[in-house]
């Protein structure tokens, strides 16, 4: 396939990696020079311009911040390819790409706490989950599959949902988490005693608080609604426990409170089950996405799919 990456960061450029390991045709852009530059030095075609970059191309992959999207889009209106992006907010995209002719929206769950061309990686999606977005009587099955079958040969786990169901499910496991590691890292600020002390649990959760700041506004600005609901269930969580902190035996009533969350982490990834053959249809894929099965492999007319092996519901 003949595939363009508009955006050279690290996600864009593991894009571009990614396809080129797999025997694509690739080529990127960047409107910062020094990205196209870069990318250049390790021996990708580049061009100066979206034009150039999208001319006569099967794909085109929008990897640029959700704030820089509705210019891109502006200038993708007449291409007939296909049109899909990495964009950690679904919803917005959605609404934007309505001006296209074929686009299907797109999110690979994978990154680092470091950015740019130079930290990319063409293993970074390895057993990742890729979310491929499938809106019922709206997204073209064709390009789903397209799509699906291109990011399973790259040994993705792609995950059919719709925008809704990605943004509040992102807010809860990425975007929230975001907002609560910079508010944990800000315990460093005047404090080099706790900073000395800082091991393994700080370390661990705050990981992500290093993402570049307007990375982190992008995503939780952007996905604004469902990361506040959230975040306000979070803070009424907290709460919680602070009051039990004031019971008589602080440490006998904290442990049934807390032992829920324990097991859920404990099991935490899920455990593959076995593969089972669905059809190509929205209505099957949508639920395997919703029980937390992915899809694995994509043939003619079906798909080969896996659920946890704690489900039980999945077709």
């Amino acid at each position: 396939m003949n595939v363009t990456v508009i955006g050279l960061g690290l996600i864009g450029g593991s894009v571009l990696r990614a396809l080129d390991a797999s025997g694509h045709q690739v080529t990127g852009y960047d409107a910062d020079p020094e990205a196209r530059e870069a990318a250049t030095a390790e021996g990708f075609i580049t061009t100066a311009s979206v034009a150039g970059a999208v001319e006569g191309r099967d794909l085109v992959v929008l990897a640029v911040p959700l704030p820089v999207l509705p210019e891109i889009i502006d200038g993708l209106t007449d291409f007939p390819g296909l049109i899909t992006d990495v964009t950690s907010v679904k919803g917005p995209v959605r609404d934007l790409a309505r001006r296209l002719p074929r686009f299907v929206g797109g999110h690979p769950m994978a990154g680092k706490e470091t950015s740019g061309f130079a930290a990319s990686e063409a293993t970074l999606f390895t057993n990742c989950s890729w979310v491929l977005c499938l809106e019922p009587g709206e997204t073209s099955l064709d390009d789903w599959r397209t799509l699906a079958t291109l990011y399973t040969e790259l040994t993705a786990r792609v995950i059919p949902i719709t925008a809704e169901e990605h943004d509040r499910a992102v807010a809860q496991v990425s975007h929230v988490p975001h907002l609560f590691a910079t508010a944990l890292a800000g315990q460093l600020r005047d404090n080099p005693l706790a900073g000395t002390l800082a091991a393994g649990s700080f370390r661990d959760g705050t990981r992500v608080a290093a993402t570049r700041a307007e990375l982190i506004a992008a995503m939780c600005g952007g996905n604004a609604s469902a990361v506040g609901a959230e975040l306000d269930r979070l803070i009424s969580e907290l709460q919680g426990v602070r009051g039990l902190l004031d019971a008589p035996d602080p440490v006998a009533a904290l442990v049934p409170a807390l032992r829920p969350a324990v097991d859920l982490r404990r099991a935490w990834p899920s455990e593959a089950g076995g593969v089972v053959e669905l059809p190509l249809d929205a209505g099957p894929l949508l639920e395997l996405g919703r029980a937390g099965g992915w899809v694995a492999a994509v043939n003619d007319t079906t798909v080969e799919a896996i659920r946890p092996e704690s489900d039980r519901n999945c077709p």
